[in-house]
């Protein structure tokens, strides 16, 4: 039975800037997309080594995750079969493949063959929280809000998923977007998940 869905939280990372339900975290704007990721984690007092470990896209949507996910009560609420995770982006994992196969004309890098899939960030992430709800990972030329708010309503209409984490992140050499959306039938004091909501939230308007 369709019900009303609400973004309960926000993640934005692009350009320097790291912010949670449109508040500011972190900003720099100096060093490379692997410089930025690790200041911004350290900023925020994360203790996870793996992190180092990741390639930059992995990296990039499992810091916008554990900052979508701090201090969240929801999580509490939900067994780990009822948590999804839902993403999309434009370059699949081509950021860490290119790398990857330059490694190959001597000595091919297993660290790095193991990210040569976009949904290993799926898979940190629910390694991290212990998630085992359903996952998906599309590609599309651009953010699409509208798949999105028809996929997971889908979802989360079956009954089998009452939390959902969902949105876009992508990079390819320096250029790098997060932005999550953590989406629960509940709060009414909150954003109303739609189409429109999102789209102001990826391009960083005010709602």
């Amino acid at each position: 039975m369709s019900s009303e869905k609400h973004i309960i939280a926000s993640c934005v990372i692009s350009n320097g800037i790291v912010e949670k339900n449109g508040t500011r975290l972190f900003e720099a704007h100096d060093g490379d997309v692997q410089a930025f990721l690790v200041n911004a984690y350290l900023h925020m007092g994360i203790d996870y080594p793996k992190f180092y470990k990741m390639d930059a896209l992995s990296k990039l949507g499992w810091l916008a995750s554990e900052i979508l996910l701090k201090d969240e009560p929801s999580l509490k609420k939900y067994a780990p079969e009822e948590i999804a995770i839902v993403l999309g982006n434009a370059n699949a994992s081509l950021d860490v493949d290119f790398k990857y196969y330059k490694t190959v004309e001597e000595i091919a890098s297993p660290a790095l063959f193991v990210y040569t899939l976009p949904n290993i960030m799926i898979g940190e992430m629910s390694i991290r929280n212990g998630f085992k709800g359903e996952n998906g990972f599309f590609i599309f030329d651009e953010f699409d809000a509208g798949f999105m708010e028809t996929y997971v309503g889908g979802l989360m209409d079956s009954g089998t998923t009452k939390l959902c984490i969902c949105g876009w992140v992508d990079v390819l050499g320096e250029d790098y977007h997060a932005t999550l959306f953590l989406v629960e039938n509940a709060g009414d004091d909150t954003i109303l998940f739609n189409k429109a909501n999102m789209d102001k939230i990826f391009s960083g308007k005010k709602i």
